[in-house]
Formats: C-alpha cells, sequence, structure tokens
C-alpha cells in the first residue's frame, strides 16, 4: 500500500512566495529600463560622435587633400615657368651663339676646302699623297668637330636638365588629376565601393618630404644650368671659342709650316732640275772632248805607223850599214808612245764621269 513523503524543513506561505516573486520582478524590470536606458544612451552618444569623427575626418581629409593640391599646383606653375625660361635659354642658344660660333669656324673651313681643292689640281707626278695633305685633311676636320662640340656643348646640359623637369611636370600633372578626382568624390558618388586593402602603400611610394625635395632639387638645377649657360653666353667668346681658335690657330700654324716646308722642297727641286740641266750641258761638252780626242788618238795611229813601217824597212839594211845613224826614229817613237800613252786614261777618266753625272741624274729624277 502506497505511503506519502513529506519533505522536511521550513516552509513558506503563499503571500511570502508572492511577495517574493514581485519583488525580483521589480527590480528586473528596474534593471532592464535603467540598462536599456544607458544602452540606448551610449548607443546615441557613440552614433553622434562616430557622425561627428566621421564628418571631421572627411573635412580634415579634404582639408589636407586640398592643401596638397594646392602644394602640387604651386609645385606645377614653377616647374612650368621654369621650362618656359629654359626653352627661351635654349633657343637664345641655338639662335644666337651657336650661329656665331659657328660662324667664326666657317672661314678656316672654306679657306682649307678652297686648299684642298686648289691642291686636286696638281698633274703628274706632283699629285702625291704628301705631308701637307694629311695636315689639311687634318684641319678640316678638326674644324668640322669644333663645330659639333660647339653645337652638343652648348645644348646638352640644358635639355638633359628640361627633359628632367618635363618629367616631373608630367608627373605633377597626373598626381593633380588624381587629387581633384578624390576631393571632388563624395559619400554620395555613385562609383565609390569597398575595396580589398585601402590601407596598403606600394613599395614604390615615396615620402612626402623625398617629393619635396626630388621637385626642388630639379628646379634648384634647371636654375643652376640656366645660370651656367647666361654665363657661358656673357663668356663663350673669350673661353669655349678661344679654346677652340687656339686649336684651329694652332693647327692652322702647322698646316702653314708643312706648306711652307713642301715649298721650300719644290723650290730645291726645281734649283736641282736648274742644275741637272747645267750638268747635261757638261756631260754634252765631255762627249765632245771624249770625240775630239779619240779624233786625235785616230789622227796619231798613222804617223806611228810611218815610224813603225821605216824602223822595220830599216832593219834590212845589209852588213855594215846596219848601224845606229841620226835619223832618230827610236826618240821620236818614243815620244810619240808618251803622248799616246795619257790618251786613253784621259778619255777612260771622262766616259768614267759622264757615266757618274748621268747616273746620278736618274736617281735625282727618281728621287
Amino acid at each position: 500500500m502506497a505511503t506519502t513523503s513529506w519533505k522536511l524543513g521550513q516552509r513558506h506561505w503563499m503571500t511570502d512566495w508572492e511577495t517574493n516573486n514581485k519583488l525580483l520582478m521589480d527590480i528586473a524590470e528596474h534593471q532592464r529600463r535603467h540598462q536599456s536606458q544607458q544602452t540606448r544612451q551610449e548607443g546615441r552618444a557613440l552614433r553622434h560622435q562616430t557622425a561627428c569623427k566621421t564628418r571631421w575626418d572627411e573635412s580634415d581629409s579634404r582639408d589636407r587633400m586640398g592643401d596638397r593640391i594646392n602644394e602640387v599646383t604651386e609645385q606645377k606653375d614653377i616647374l612650368q615657368f621654369c621650362i618656359q625660361a629654359m626653352e627661351i635659354e635654349i633657343e637664345a642658344l641655338t639662335q644666337e651663339e651657336a650661329e656665331r660660333a659657328l660662324a667664326d669656324t666657317a672661314n678656316p673651313l672654306e679657306v682649307v676646302v678652297e686648299c684642298l681643292t686648289q691642291r686636286e689640281g696638281r698633274r703628274g707626278s706632283e699629285l702625291v699623297s704628301d705631308p701637307l695633305q694629311g695636315q689639311l685633311k687634318r684641319e678640316a676636320q678638326m674644324i668640322d668637330t669644333t663645330q659639333q662640340d660647339l653645337f652638343h656643348f652648348i645644348l646638352s646640359c640644358l635639355k638633359e636638365a628640361h627633359q628632367q623637369l618635363t618629367f616631373d611636370l608630367t608627373n605633377k600633372s597626373e598626381a593633380l588629376d588624381v587629387d581633384q578626382s578624390c576631393l571632388s568624390l563624395t559619400d554620395r558618388s555613385p562609383d565609390i565601393s569597398f575595396k580589398p586593402d585601402p590601407t596598403h602603400v606600394p613599395t614604390s611610394a615615396s615620402t612626402h618630404q623625398e617629393s619635396v625635395q626630388f621637385t626642388h632639387y630639379n628646379v634648384t638645377q634647371a636654375e643652376e644650368e640656366m645660370q651656367a649657360s647666361l654665363q657661358l653666353r656673357e663668356t663663350m667668346t673669350s673661353t669655349r671659342i678661344q679654346v677652340s681658335q687656339n686649336d684651329l690657330e694652332g693647327q692652322r700654324i702647322t698646316t702653314g709650316f708643312n706648306l711652307r716646308k713642301w715649298a721650300h722642297q719644290l723650290q730645291q727641286a726645281c734649283s736641282q732640275l736648274h742644275w741637272q740641266h747645267t750638268t747635261r750641258e757638261e756631260i754634252t761638252e765631255l762627249l765632245r772632248d771624249i770625240h775630239r780626242l779619240e779624233q786625235e788618238l785616230l789622227a796619231t795611229e798613222r804617223p806611228l805607223k810611218l815610224v813603225h813601217t821605216r824602223l822595220e824597212n830599216r832593219n834590212s839594211r845589209p852588213r855594215v850599214d846596219l848601224c845606229r845613224d841620226q835619223c832618230n826614229l827610236h826618240i821620236r817613237l818614243l815620244h810619240l808612245r808618251d803622248r799616246l800613252r795619257p790618251a786613253p786614261r784621259t778619255v777612260d777618266e771622262i766616259e768614267e764621269y759622264s757615266c757618274l753625272c748621268f747616273c746620278g741624274e736618274k736617281l735625282i729624277l727618281i728621287g
């Protein structure tokens, strides 16, 4: 048979239970209302704070971007001014100083070309490639090289600086377009969106200080180049042109020396030819002397034959009549021999001297 069990302990009345429940409900309601109000107030405060901070950040960002645009615009104006000034300087150099410098070397070049043209008119064996020809060509090449050096030296530095300024100006224009486009955006613009990593910075990005220093360096370099160019234009006649003229003057002196040397050699050759002409006349006279000596030798042969014949015939006398009488045929024979003995030697000496003169003339003509 089942039995009822009772839990031991104090038991509360129904009124206590209701009172306790009402107290808990009042506490919960109070806490709910208080915390809810506090949460709502904190949410409103956070919302207002966030809105204010957002508006402030956006305003500060716009102000900073506007300042940057003004800074880039100012740098762009400076670059444009420098580029215009540099273009004016380049034009001045190109049209004034370079043309005058080239004109200063035009006359020497015409003189050298005329000398080369005149020397090409030589004929026969006189058309030789002598050292003077090389000196004239070297002078013409030096003048042409001087002209090119002058032109390139004047424009190279300015063009390089102008190129740097143009490159920087192009970058500034592109950056200004980007910043102005960003400044024109609002929170209601249709082309705004979330980006995957908006705070990343490219590795090739430079600092603001580096950007300002780069532009300042380009402008400073351009101003220095323009100042140097202005000084160059003012002192070109007394400096670089003078150096070029000194080089040309030195080459002109060298060419003139070689020209005088060649003229002296030609004068010596003419004198030598005149001497050769005189030597040829002497050779002709020697040949005549040889011919006369040969004629004299031929003329002395018959008296010698006569003496030989008489002596031979007188040896046929008989006995005592074959004596040494006073006819003096032997003495006459010896006298004739003494006269004839140096004649061949004289003829040989004259012929040898004639051969030497003729060979010397040929060697001079060949040389």
